[in-house]
C-alpha cells in the first residue's frame, strides 16, 4: 500500500460523512438515460462518462435501483471509465420489462430472465466490462461471469446474499423463521422494513425509496425472492475464474460479516467492510468508488499480486 493510501481513505471517509441531502431523481450532470432491449422488454438505462472508455456495469437488485450509483458513477468517470447502470426487469423504471415479453412468453419472472438479460446488455456495448452486481443483482451477476467469463474483466459483489440454497438463512435474527416464509410473504417483509426504515436516513432518500415502490412491481419482487431462497452454487467456479474478485459489504449488513468473509475466501476475493448497513454505495459511495478503482486497476496490470483480506473496518488488516 502506497503513503498516499491512508491519506485518501481518510479524505474519502469525511466526503462520505458529508454527503448532503438530493433529489435522487435527478440524474449525475451530463448523464444520459435509455431504453435498452433486453429480452425481457425495455430497460432503464443511464450512461455516464466517454463511451469510448473502459467499461464499468453496475446492477441493482430487488427494489433498487440505477440511483442507487448516483454518487459513485461521477467518481468512476473523473478516473477515465464509461459507466452504465439499468433497473432489472420489473423493478422502479424497467416496470414494464417481463417474462409475457419473451419468446416463447412465461409466467413468472427467473433467474435465467435476469441472467439473460444482463448478457445482452453487456454484448450490446461490447465486453469485457467491470461488472458489480448489488443484493440480488449479485446471484445474477454470479452466473454471468461463470457462464460467459470473457464478457467479465473484474467482479464486485455489493451487499450479495453471500450462501448458496435458502439465502435467508444466515440473515441475523430472522435466519431461522426463514424456511417458514413464502416468497410473497418475504417480499412483504422486505418492503415493509424498508419504508419503516427512517432511521439515519435523509428525507430526500427515503422519499425517493417510498415513491420508487409505487413503480416497481409486487410479482417481480415476490419471484426474486422465491429465486433468493434457491440461490445457485457457483462458488467453486467463481473460484476458478482468474479475474479480480471483490466482495464489498456493510458492517451492519442483513447478513452477517462472518458469512460474508466465508464466501469472500471460497471464491478467492477481497473484502472491503464500510461502516454502513446493507446500502455502502449510497451511504459510503467515495470509500467503495476508492476500492472499485483498485480493483480495476488490478484487472488492467495482471502482473499485480492478489492480496484478499479485509479493508475498511477498524481493527482489521488492510
Amino acid at each position: 500500500m502506497s503513503d498516499s493510501a491512508p491519506e485518501s481513505r481518510r479524505l474519502a471517509v469525511e466526503r462520505d460523512e458529508q454527503l448532503p441531502d438530493i433529489d435522487w431523481t435527478t440524474p449525475p450532470e451530463g448523464a444520459v438515460l435509455s431504453t435498452f432491449a433486453a429480452p425481457s422488454g425495455g430497460l432503464a438505462t443511464v450512461s455516464l462518462g466517454d463511451p469510448a472508455h473502459p467499461r464499468v456495469v453496475l446492477v441493482a437488485g430487488a427494489t433498487g435501483s440505477k440511483e442507487d450509483f448516483h454518487f459513485v458513477m461521477p467518481e468512476l468517470v473523473a478516473a477515465g471509465y464509461y459507466v452504465q447502470s439499468y433497473d432489472l426487469a420489473g423493478q422502479y423504471e424497467s416496470h414494464a420489462a417481463g417474462p409475457w415479453n419473451l419468446v416463447p412468453p412465461a409466467r413468472h419472472y427467473t433467474l435465467e430472465l435476469f441472467v439473460d438479460d444482463m448478457i445482452a446488455f453487456i454484448e450490446a456495448g461490447g465486453g469485457p466490462v467491470h461488472l458489480l452486481g448489488y443484493s440480488f443483482a449479485g446471484v445474477v451477476a454470479q452466473l454471468v461471469a461463470v457462464r460467459r467469463p470473457e464478457l467479465v474483466a473484474s467482479l464486485t459483489f455489493l451487499g450479495t446474499p453471500p450462501d448458496p440454497g435458502q439465502s435467508f438463512a444466515g440473515v441475523s435474527r430472522l435466519g431461522r423463521f426463514s424456511g417458514l416464509a413464502t416468497p410473497a410473504a418475504a417480499a412483504n417483509l422486505m418492503r415493509w422494513g424498508v419504508q419503516a426504515n427512517v432511521l439515519r436516513v435523509k428525507p430526500g432518500r427515503i422519499a425517493f425509496v417510498r415513491s420508487r415502490f409505487h413503480s416497481t412491481r409486487r410479482d417481480s419482487h415476490r419471484d426474486i425472492m422465491g429465486i433468493m431462497m434457491e440461490a445457485p452454487d457457483v462458488e467453486a467456479s467463481l473460484a476458478a475464474l482468474e479475474v479480480p474478485k471483490a466482495v464489498a459489504v456493510g458492517e451492519h449488513d442483513l447478513w452477517p460479516l462472518a458469512r460474508h468473509a466465508r464466501f469472500a475466501e471460497a471464491i478467492g476475493a477481497s473484502m472491503h467492510v464500510y461502516r454502513t448497513g446493507h446500502s455502502p454505495c449510497e451511504d459510503a459511495p467515495y470509500e467503495l468508488s476508492s476500492d472499485l478503482l483498485a480493483l480495476y486497476a488490478k484487472a488492467s496490470s495482471p502482473g499485480l499480486p492478489e492480496h484478499p483480506g479485509v479493508s475498511g473496518h477498524p481493527g482489521l488488516p488492510g
